[in-house]
């Protein structure tokens, strides 16, 4: 199975990023096709609501960016796995642009199954972007495969037993 982590965390080695790659080595040791796109780093504009992708793009956005490298590989994706920080109680701002230029397709074609995975220095900072989860899942017609929720100081999501969370949620899919 083709499985697109789109990770939009904007620290390059912080806690999403380690759990991301335990959560890669779960899903690879089950013979899983992953990419990961750190989207926290990349050069994605939001939506510009200029609907120029429903009536002349024929679903191409007016805006040329990194999102061009997310299309190409959501090509032939059968998952999805959205991994983010939680930053004030919803998505990283990174991934939300991400999500909102879904629009121009109005979804990553041919993908049903989403997951998603969060880490927080919080416990009980999740419900925001759980719901938002599950809408755009809904929206999509699409299939949940999980929540994983990683929460605590840096020592705890580093932690092997929080590792271990990650991979084992990787390998259930």
């Amino acid at each position: 199975m083709k499985i697109v982590v789109l990770n939009g965390s904007p620290r390059p080695n912080g806690n999403t990023v380690h759990l991301v790659k335990a959560f890669v080595e779960g899903a690879e040791e089950k013979g899983h096709e992953v990419t990961v796109l750190r989207v926290g780093g990349m050069k994605i504009a939001p939506c510009l609501a200029c609907e120029y992708c429903h009536t002349k793009g024929n679903g191409t956005c007016v805006v040329r960016d990194d999102m061009d490298k997310v299309w190409e590989a959501l090509e032939g994706a059968e998952v999805v796995v959205f991994a983010s920080s939680v930053h004030y109680w919803g998505f990283t701002g990174q991934m939300q642009s991400t999500i909102a230029r879904f629009y121009s397709k109005n979804q990553p074609e041919g993908v049903k199954k989403y997951a998603l995975l969060l880490s927080s220095g919080s416990p009980g900072v999740y419900e925001g972007i759980e719901a938002q989860y599950r809408e755009i899942v809904g929206y999509f017609g699409a299939k949940s495969l999980g929540i994983l929720e990683i929460n605590g100081d840096d020592a705890d999501q580093r932690a092997e037993a929080s590792l271990a969370k990650a991979r084992a949620f990787g390998a259930s899919l």
